[in-house]
């Protein structure tokens, strides 16, 4: 990948070295040049939608959701609540929807799955667009197109809008392999421990300059370390767990399943370096952030006890950031 000191070569300079045979650019400056131009031709955009984590709406962060952009086509990866709205503040429209990919079926993954494809195909959609999930997957697709029947037939008869149905490929996903691949990606699932949420995914995107590691809410687990081994990104939840009661005592005192859920579920900070490290990722984001609202959710908080194991970047994800 170009470095980020690349912005900086003005295309003046190019030209003149590329017409005169200047020798501006020479050596390092050379060599950075070439790889610009190849990252250019094949960027994989990583655009972080939503960062919090749970399914309470929260006012500084929008529900998990995350989307590659390769070659101009998009792969959204779990569509938490307002995913297709997210999308259009990024600058992404919904009619390069290629794929979607979910982690697992906690509403806060999955809860506008349905309706980005709705919205995406109101936004004018034509090709088809392929899903993966763990099961029922399929059986959710079809329930929502059974839900929305009655808007879906009155817009494809007054609207001439193509048929639904037909452009929706569902897919379960049966245990770890390659799901999906096309000219710009290719997707392996692995299984992760998400506590009784059975089974739970992560996901792997190779693309022609990238490769892109998404953990799923998950427990440390030698399946995500694997798959993640020597990744250019590894985009991973976390967990104040020294939080944990303060957030259960804002959100229903008392309630001892919560945190236990809570505890027993997630990755908390001082797991997230270790694994990171292990993998060899070239850099680790951060998202899914629990708590992600409140005095516990702030930047000096999450990377103190990451950084003391993982030595390289480390990304605080907000909304919408664009991951370089």
């Amino acid at each position: 990948m170009g470095k980020l000191t690349l912005r900086y070569i003005t295309t003046a300079k190019l030209l003149a070295a590329a017409l005169f045979g200047a020798t501006l650019l020479t050596g390092i400056h050379a060599q950075a040049a070439d790889t610009a131009t190849s990252t250019s031709e094949t960027k994989t955009r990583l655009i972080l939608l939503g960062t919090a984590g749970g399914p309470l709406p929260k006012a500084n962060r929008s529900a998990p959701a995350n989307v590659l952009v390769v070659n101009g086509k998009a792969y959204v990866i779990d569509a938490g609540d307002s995913v297709a709205r997210q999308l259009i503040k990024a600058g992404v429209s919904p009619t390069s929807l290629r794929a979607v990919f979910i982690m697992h079926h906690h509403s806060d993954h999955n809860a506008d799955y349905g309706n980005l494809l709705f919205l995406s195909w109101a936004a004018g959609l034509k090709n088809a667009v392929d899903t993966y999930g763990p099961p029922p997957l399929v059986k959710m697709t079809s329930l929502f197109l059974e839900m929305n029947d009655w808007d879906i037939q009155l817009r494809q008869r007054e609207e001439h809008r193509p048929e639904l149905a037909q452009l929706i490929k569902a897919h379960n996903i049966q245990g770890d392999g390659v799901v999906y691949q096309d000219e710009n990606v290719k997707v392996t699932a692995f299984e992760v421990e998400h506590y009784g949420a059975k089974p739970s995914y992560g996901f792997r995107f190779d693309t022609p300059d990238r490769v892109i590691v998404f953990s799923g809410d998950t427990q440390r687990t030698a399946n995500l370390i694997q798959m993640a081994r020597n990744a250019d990104i590894l985009v991973h939840e976390v967990v104040n767990d020294e939080a944990v009661d303060r957030l259960v005592q804002r959100i229903d005192p008392g309630n001892m399943g919560l945190k236990d859920h809570i505890v027993n579920a997630h990755t908390p900070i001082t797991e997230v370096g270790k694994i990171a490290a292990e993998a060899g990722v070239k850099t680790l984001v951060l998202t899914h952030f629990v708590p992600s609202d409140g005095p516990d959710d702030k930047d000096e908080i999450w990377p103190k006890d990451v950084r003391k194991d993982f030595k390289g970047p480390v990304v605080l994800g907000r909304d919408l950031m664009e991951v370089k």
